[in-house]
């Protein structure tokens, strides 16, 4: 009886906060809520859980509301850590160090010659750059790792001029208050330089920020044009996908993972290195159990992923679930349970 009554009591104040409008934010640590309190089954989250395994947690207005496996592991993201390089590019637009998202490359690499010489980082953030492919730049889609170690090495090293992991301390780890070890360098120092090291929470964390445009707390950490830019930008259904065709690119190039030809999957879904729930040429959404609004960071076939869904106020975020990848059928059984859920 006293458990039900501070239940209802915890309910009744989650209302009323929610009716004046109020916020709520990590602070050290994530504020924590039983799912029920936030008018969540739980056991559709367990079934999500079961169903995708390693580790991850879900939050909702702000609160922590379930997690499962190693919360403080520290682990490699793979692709879903390329958003992530986006956004300090967008923060180096807002601060003037680069024009804006169509400038050239080039002018922080000058060994872009050629057509190469044409990219611009727009181009690379939506895998259009035709680098090392017979293609030019924004005349087909590829899905391209060696690509995606030029936009972060020229980001980085020649633009910020600092190591990855100190640029992504001062513009976001000290910001959003990462609580874990977080590094550009999960690897170890030159090996695969941009992939990220973060536990599912601090994940999250960045979630957030782009859940809220761009705030966090009473601070503008990227303006909210830019983060809706970001989310709502995908490149045309249309678009046709690069042939596979080599050509040279810099002296030394190397990957940040995979190939330069990864997956014919992106137009229509691929938005700023961000998956968005829009529809492919086929009229076909990426998943069909979440809404249009609903945009994720996504590795290696979503064993990695984070799936934020504004009009639920919810953030989803997962890794090590190999039960997941390259699994479509799987991916979209979880997303149905966490529709299920609210």
């Amino acid at each position: 009886m006293i458990r039900a009554m501070r239940s209802l009591l915890m309910i009744i104040a989650l209302v009323v906060s929610a009716a004046r409008g109020e916020e709520v934010w990590p602070g050290q640590r994530w504020e924590l809520r039983e799912p029920a309190a936030m008018g969540v089954k739980q056991e559709k989250l367990e079934g999500m859980a079961a169903l995708a395994g390693g580790r991850g947690c879900v939050v909702k207005g702000g609160y922590m509301i379930y997690s499962w496996g190693d919360q403080n592991k520290n682990g490699d993201v793979a692709s879903a850590m390329k958003p992530v390089i986006t956004t300090l590019m967008l923060m180096a637009v807002e601060e003037g160090k680069i024009g804006s998202v169509d400038d050239r490359v080039a002018i922080f690499e000058p060994r872009l010659v050629g057509k190469n010489e044409g990219i611009t980082w727009r181009q690379l953030a939506s895998q259009m750059s035709g680098y090392g492919l017979v293609e030019r730049p924004g005349e087909a889609y590829s899905y391209n790792d060696f690509a995606l170690a030029l936009y972060y090495d020229t980001l980085m090293e020649n633009m910020y001029r600092e190591k990855g992991t100190e640029v992504l301390k001062r513009k976001l780890g000290d910001v959003l208050g990462f609580e874990d070890r977080y590094t550009f360098e999960v690897f170890g120092a030159g090996d695969r330089k941009g992939r990220l090291g973060i536990s599912c929470r601090d994940f999250a964390r960045f979630g957030l920020m782009y859940l809220r445009g761009g705030r966090w707390r009473g601070q503008r950490v990227v303006r909210e044009d830019l983060i809706r830019m970001s989310i709502s930008s995908p490149i045309s259904a249309q678009t046709p996908l690069a042939n596979g065709k080599e050509t040279p690119m810099i002296a030394g190039q190397r990957s940040i993972g995979g190939t330069r030809n990864i997956t014919s999957e992106g137009p229509g879904w691929y938005s700023f290195n961000w998956w968005v729930n829009g529809k492919n040429k086929d009229g076909k959404r990426l998943y069909e159990n979440l809404p249009e609004d609903a945009y994720m960071a996504s590795g290696h076939g979503a064993r990695r992923l984070m799936v934020i869904v504004p009009s639920w106020d919810v953030i989803v975020v997962w890794n090590e679930a190999e039960k997941m990848e390259e699994k479509r059928e799987k991916q979209e059984e979880a997303m149905k349970l966490l529709r299920e859920a609210r």
